[in-house]
């Protein structure tokens, strides 16, 4: 009985040492791990940004609902906007979500598309990342082109081979986000109130 009790005493103290310690290193990472997202992000907001000579990070804007919501950071020359950049997720990748920045001009002109998180499979999915696939959205709007979808669906963009879930997703939810931004394009500039979100499926982010 002796013995029992002694072994559940240090096992006791092993947990709670344990526990402690394990406390001690998530405090320590905590910030320097949120500090190095944030410098990611921001970084993937340069990218896909006009030329801008303000604190973007410090210019934000978010819209949406329960559901789903979009934080704008905002790209000003001299005082005024000349482009949005917001994170958008792709809810229908290959493996999962896809978490993607978008940068539009004042007029809803796609200006850059940078991959920010993703779980697709390597050395076909994960090619989402190459400057070759997220140029081809550069210079794109809601109007250009009128289809919003891969080649493989009757679209324009061109899908990876072997990934053409991973490239309809991005695609797609691109799409969305293009739609958001000109439903609530007043807001975004600073000059009215939100206007009402338009109906989406998967989170705001299939088209």
């Amino acid at each position: 009985m002796k013995e029992i009790l002694r072994l559940c005493f240090v096992l006791t103290v092993i947990a709670a040492v344990s526990a402690g310690v394990l406390a001690f290193v998530a405090q320590k990472t905590q910030e320097p791990i949120a500090n190095a997202l944030k410098a990611g992000e921001m970084a993937a907001v340069e990218s896909v940004l006009p030329p801008f000579d303000n604190e973007a990070d410090k210019d934000t804007l978010t819209l949406g609902d329960e559901s789903y919501s979009y934080k704008f950071y905002r790209g000003r020359v001299e005082g005024n906007i000349v482009g949005a950049a917001f994170t958008v997720i792709a809810p229908s990748g290959y493996s999962g979500d896809i978490k993607v920045m978008v940068g539009v001009d004042t007029a809803g002109v796609v200006v850059g598309v940078a991959i920010l998180d993703h779980r697709e499979t390597p050395g076909l999915g994960a090619k989402i990342e190459t400057a070759e696939f997220r140029d081809q959205y550069k210079g794109r709007s809601l109007e250009n082109p009128e289809v919003w979808d891969v080649v493989k669906d009757g679209g324009v963009f061109k899908q990876i081979t072997g990934a053409t879930i991973s490239s309809r997703a991005i695609t797609h939810s691109v799409a969305r986000a293009l739609e958001f931004f000109e439903a609530n394009r007043v807001a975004i500039h600073g000059l009215g109130e939100l206007a009402e979100k338009p109906g989406a499926e998967d989170g705001g982010n299939k088209r």
